[in-house]
């Protein structure tokens, strides 16, 4: 541990971009508690395949959480998990989980764009690699998650679409490692 230390002090992550990582950390993993719950209203629904997507969302925030803690420890700092609460779910219909989601996501996005900014003002460069692919990966989820919001709207209240768009997005499964 001492040599590792040694190694990687000119490397280290300390003070402001510090706690924002470790509330970047936090709020990666409030998003998997929210993913889980959206995807407990859609089991509660009977609406088996939203809940699968929305299961493998969780899943994969989990992984994005982990990708900043590794980071935290490769650069020698020490990663904390703050306090989270349970989300709270207003619509719990079909579009209104996925426009929570969508807001969520919104909310991370901005929370990243944040960390950049500091990782900038602070001249961190060794974070502007995994900055840029969670910039990258924002864009996608906001336009997956408007995608799907767009095409609930279509469908509105028709029973076969929900239950063909639940079919689809059934289909999905938790990424690798998850």
């Amino acid at each position: 541990m001492a040599l590792k230390r040694a190694f990687i002090m000119g490397m280290e992550i300390k003070g402001k971009l510090a706690q924002a990582i470790n509330d970047q950390i936090t709020m990666e993993l409030q998003a998997t508690v929210v993913y889980r719950q959206l995807a407990i209203e859609m089991d509660v629904a009977s609406l088996p395949g939203f809940a699968q997507w929305f299961r493998a969302q969780a899943a994969e925030e989990i992984t994005h959480a982990e990708k900043f803690i590794d980071h935290m420890v490769d650069r020698g700092g020490d990663p904390q998990i703050g306090d989270m609460a349970g989300p709270n779910i207003q619509d719990k219909s079909v579009l209104g989980c996925f426009e929570s989601a969508l807001n969520h996501e919104r909310r991370v996005s901005e929370s990243i764009r944040n960390l950049y900014r500091l990782a900038q003002e602070e001249g961190d460069i060794d974070s502007m690699p995994l900055l840029h692919w969670f910039i990258s990966e924002q864009v996608e989820e906001e336009a997956t998650v408007e995608g799907i919001c767009d095409q609930v709207r279509l469908v509105h209240n028709d029973g076969p679409g929900l239950l063909r768009l639940d079919t689809e997005l059934g289909s999905r499964k938790a990424p690798a490692g998850a």
